[in-house]
């Protein structure tokens, strides 16, 4: 949302609950697709532009060159590039469907000349120091020292989050361990980089790194998937948030499933379902 919209949201919260500790997530410094005001349909094989406006970052098109691959909305979409000019880029779409706005355009190994925070980050930052937020979400960290940047801005007592999300983090895990006391693996945007058949061995070694570091681990993407639209989970989801329970992890953030799922309050007391199922296990003779 807007920042006035977030200020009232900050606002509502403190007169419901006054020491309520709150999170403010930093959108980082992902492109995005950026004032689009109805969804484009896009089909595999047919070409579709978007003007440079049409993106958060308005230099985008001059880090891009055809034939690079474009992985749209945690890779839900694959787009290759074909042309660039000062006015639109041109895709070929290998997907079919419905792009909407704000969703993610992620090149791999493409952000060594963008900066890490954007002008949204900032006004962010801005709204933590003025109300004292407790959290805040770190996206799109690479290296240590995207943190001590952050610090430098942000008010000692708000906490960070780093966000581990892309393969650079994960290069550079330890010394990002060594700035934060907690770390979210954001499965999602990190599979645009390593390729989800990787996202398991990869969460495992992440979760082990943080636990010998003595770092709080946060876990995200697609927890409840099923439940934007159902009121019940698969038996893989509840498999998998079991394991996730299991191996130590701090909390799992839920994203779709509660910003604009239809089963909000479900999907909270599954998540509740499961820590009690864990807590009072018992062997079955």
């Amino acid at each position: 949302g807007d920042i006035e919209s977030i200020k009232n949201t900050i606002i509502n919260l403190r007169k419901q609950k006054a020491d309520i500790d709150i999170l403010i997530d930093l959108p980082g410094n992902k492109i995005r697709t950026s004032g689009i005001s109805e969804a484009i349909q896009v089909e595999k094989d047919k070409d579709f532009s978007l003007k440079i406006d049409q993106f958060n970052y308005k230099e985008f098109y001059k880090l891009v060159k055809p034939g690079m691959e474009v992985y749209a909305n945690d890779s839900v979409f694959l787009f290759i590039v074909k042309e660039v000019n000062d006015k639109e880029i041109i895709f070929t779409s290998k997907s079919t469907g419905l792009l909407l706005n704000n969703k993610g355009m992620h090149v791999r190994n493409l952000h060594d000349n963008i900066p890490f925070l954007f002008e949204k980050d900032k006004e962010l930052i801005k709204l933590c120091n003025e109300f004292d937020i407790a959290y805040v979400g770190a996206s799109f960290v690479r290296k240590a020292s995207d943190i001590q940047e952050l610090k430098q801005v942000l008010h000692s007592n708000t906490k960070i989050i780093s966000k581990i999300e892309t393969l650079e983090a994960v290069n550079n895990l330890y010394s990002i361990l060594q700035e934060v006391e907690y770390i979210l693996i954001d499965r999602g945007d990190l599979s645009t980089e390593i390729g989800i058949e990787k996202i398991p061995r990869f969460q495992n070694y992440i979760v082990e790194m943080a636990h010998h570091n003595a770092i709080k681990v946060f876990l995200a993407t697609q927890i409840l998937k099923n439940m934007e639209e159902k009121p019940i989970p698969t038996i893989a989801e509840i498999d998998d948030l079991y394991n996730i329970a299991k191996s130590g992890v701090f909390g799992v953030q839920l994203s779709e499933e509660t910003a604009v799922g239809h089963y909000v309050e479900e999907c909270v007391k599954i998540l509740n379902l499961i820590q009690d199922e864990i807590n009072n296990e018992k062997i079955i003779l």
